[in-house]
């Protein structure tokens, strides 16, 4: 926190509302993207933020840190680059016994498990307990979904996510078998592609995901989308075996 220190950060109260996401800091900053400092990881607070194109992120000791990046990282589901190798592992999962893709039926125990699984082998986690209770929160009140890989009644990976409206952000995924985190998100681009959905939040850009098939789009053009997709119908968040068609067939 000691160079965030050196900047002027907008803080915010508890129900203060978020600075324009246009104002994050730019490229030159000691952390481009950064919007503000505290407020709360209430579930109200948590719809506005992501309605917004806002996410919380942020490790233990330093306060809430709330970030709009520009560019913004999003994975299309129809732009989704189902590899030959993941194709033949899905249609394997799909032929197991006891092998299940489900939603929404485990929420605790995935975010639980992302928040035990180091990111990009750094030690710890950013998914600290005040932030798992929140994401709890926010399962319970619709806007917060897992999407979980089963295998003999075993949560085997999964991933978890937001919704408001029908705009979709990726959050975490976690693996306990080999390609359990990739038959995850196969799944979540399934369900996104056959309810329409445009595109997936995945915030900042990493070669894995630029390998799926991940762009990045500017910050301006990402919240015109959010906009329009927050304001639809919510989704039904239950999983289909017929949805696995949708990637599949596309070649």
């Amino acid at each position: 926190m000691n160079r965030l220190a050196d900047r002027k950060l907008p803080w915010l109260e508890a129900g203060d509302p978020f600075p324009d996401p246009e104002t994050a800091w730019g490229p030159d900053a000691p952390a481009p993207g950064l919007l503000a400092a505290g407020g709360a990881l209430d579930t109200a607070s948590l719809q506005a933020a992501y309605g917004h194109g806002i996410f919380p992120w942020f490790s233990e000791g330093q306060p809430i840190l709330w970030w709009s990046p520009d560019p913004r990282m999003v994975l299309r589901p129809t732009d989704f680059r189902l590899h030959r190798s993941l194709r033949k592992t899905l249609q394997q999962f799909r032929k197991t016994p006891g092998a299940d893709l489900r939603i929404d039926t485990a929420f605790d125990q995935v975010i639980g498990n992302c928040a035990r699984t180091p990111r990009n082998g750094q030690d710890g986690t950013w998914i600290l307990p005040e932030m798992q209770a929140a994401y709890g929160a926010l399962h319970r009140a619709g806007h917060a979904h897992s999407v979980e890989v089963w295998q003999d009644d075993a949560l085997v990976g999964g991933l978890y996510c937001v919704a408001i409206g029908q705009a979709v952000f990726g959050e975490s995924m976690f693996a306990h078998r080999t390609d359990a985190s990739k038959i995850a998100l196969a799944g979540l681009m399934a369900f996104c592609r056959h309810h329409g959905v445009g595109m997936v939040d995945c915030q900042q850009n990493t070669r894995h995901l630029a390998s799926l098939g991940a762009v990045e789009i500017s910050r301006a053009a990402f919240l015109d989308s959010v906009e329009r997709a927050r304001a639809r119908p919510a989704l039904s968040w239950a999983f289909e075996p017929l949805y696995w068609q949708s990637i599949l067939l596309n070649r």
